[in-house]
């Protein structure tokens, strides 16, 4: 792609590239799969019998959770006659249930929805309204905030499940009841149409799954987002969208990520865009394994169960990074198998991303990304030596430019608007025309964040716009 400004003369592209580790594409093909069922059905294929995600004790293969989500398509194109393009919300905390929901209803040709399980009875009704959903699976922990709100939405089918439901049965049952017993952490709900989750796969695993026909151009998710102000909006994202990111992510992280041999630690949540595509989609591609973090905040829980495996990647926010370094049982961990580090979602302090590095003897590398751009747009290259504040180069494919209040691009080393062209970039907003108009401009994506790049072209946040 070809940008419009030069820095001391030379192309930015060419200024990147070179910046970059050689094994580093200056393009990625975009289109390698015709669409995320393509990719999921190829991934479930090559790696049938490795785990594929890992949550409180118990793995899941690729080959179960293609069985498993198989079944759950089946169920919502069978049972519920739910057709190619509806809206299924997905509310719940990093289970298992995650992914076999999540590859359910895009193999199904739907559109997920994902939703925030902390959301106010008020955001939830504003999101399954805007987006439409017709059904909706949650985790019983919140279920009394959807019985709220539920019979002033579109939404006509609940699905539920409980914590422990994708464990063994043994460990399902233990869990389930200190969870809703010994805990309390499930408030009393009053659902009586709900269909539980067990007996959706169940039923699922007996009907016959219709593959459906989908273009890389077909909507896969409705990603909500303030976007650059307001009220929350859905970021149109498609299987192109998710599949360029995933290809951006994997080529710029180079050699540092192998086929079929990672464990990625996911404690963000994956209805989180950067959790899902980094995390999620990239090491299913990948055939890695991802150890799935219900609840990070419980730090000593959270630490324990890093002891048990010998994780290659994490990703996190800073506030994460901290937390664990402030743990002195996570200090006496063994990092000699970690070899990716990344920091996004806010930045990443110095003085946090030095003790990582003492710590783990890796760098933190930090990153940028939006909703809207399936999120990553610029990372630091994995063989940087220090911490250097910025928020890195533009990933392959992708062109930047900085913009003054008028739109014209700014004088080398000056401030200005970031601006984002590149395969990640959303559709637009759903439904919302008018506020698609306002940060599409021919192509380019404005992104509200006042940025300066310098002399090799890495890229710092200054400033947000001023509306």
């Amino acid at each position: 792609m070809a940008n419009k400004y030069d820095f001391r003369g030379e192309p930015l592209n060419k200024v990147w590239l070179n910046r970059y580790p050689a094994d580093v594409p200056a393009e990625i093909n975009a289109d390698r799969y015709t669409s995320l069922i393509d990719l999921f059905e190829q991934a479930a294929q090559r790696y049938a019998d490795r785990p594929a995600f890992i949550n409180m004790g118990q793995a899941m293969s690729f080959r179960k959770l293609e069985q498993r989500s198989r079944a759950f398509a089946a169920y919502l194109q069978q049972t519920l006659g739910l057709e190619k393009g509806d809206r299924v919300a997905i509310m719940m905390p990093n289970l298992l249930q995650y992914p076999v929901a999540l590859f359910g209803v895009l193999r199904a040709g739907m559109v997920v929805v994902n939703v925030n399980p902390l959301y106010t009875p008020r955001e939830l009704e504003h999101q399954l309204n805007d987006s439409g959903a017709k059904a909706i699976v949650i985790v019983s922990n919140f279920a009394h905030t959807l019985e709220k709100v539920v019979a002033k939405t579109p939404v006509k089918h609940v699905i539920l499940t409980r914590l422990g439901d994708q464990l063994s049965p043994a460990k399902a049952t233990l869990v389930n009841f200190v969870v809703k017993y010994v805990k309390r952490l499930v408030p009393k709900y009053n659902l009586p149409d709900a269909v539980s989750f067990r007996s959706v796969l169940q039923q699922g695993a007996q009907l016959d799954y219709s593959r459906p026909e989908i273009r890389n151009e077909d909507l896969a998710f409705l990603q909500y987002t303030g976007g650059t102000t307001g009220i929350a909006k859905g970021a149109m994202l498609t299987h192109r969208n998710m599949q360029a990111n995933l290809e951006q992510t994997k080529a710029t992280y180079g050699s540092l990520l192998r086929d079929g041999k990672e464990l990625v630690v996911t404690a963000l949540p994956l209805y989180h865009i950067f959790a899902l595509t980094v995390n999620c989609l990239l090491f299913i591609e990948l055939g890695g394994q991802n150890l799935l973090i219900t609840n990070p905040r419980d730090i000593p829980g959270f630490v324990k169960e890093l002891g048990k495996y010998s994780f290659t990647a994490i990703t996190g926010v800073n506030t994460l990074f901290n937390a664990l370094l402030n743990d002195k049982n996570f200090q006496q961990l063994d990092f000699s198998t970690l070899r990716l580090s990344a920091g996004g979602g806010m930045s990443v302090q110095k003085a946090v991303a030095e003790r990582w590095e003492k710590l783990t003897g890796h760098y933190l590398l930090e990153g940028y990304g939006l909703t809207e751009c399936s999120p990553l747009v610029s990372v630091n290259p994995y063989d940087i030596t220090c911490h250097n504040g910025s928020i890195g180069l533009p990933v392959p494919s992708t062109d930047i430019k900085l913009v003054d209040d008028n739109g014209y691009e700014v004088a080398h080393g000056q401030p200005g608007e970031l601006c984002i062209k590149g395969p990640q970039v959303m559709m637009g907003y759903w439904q919302r025309p008018d506020a698609t108009d306002e940060v599409l401009k021919e192509g380019w994506l404005y992104s509200g964040d006042i940025v300066t790049a310098d002399d090799e072209g890495f890229l710092r946040i200054v400033d947000r716009k001023k509306i």
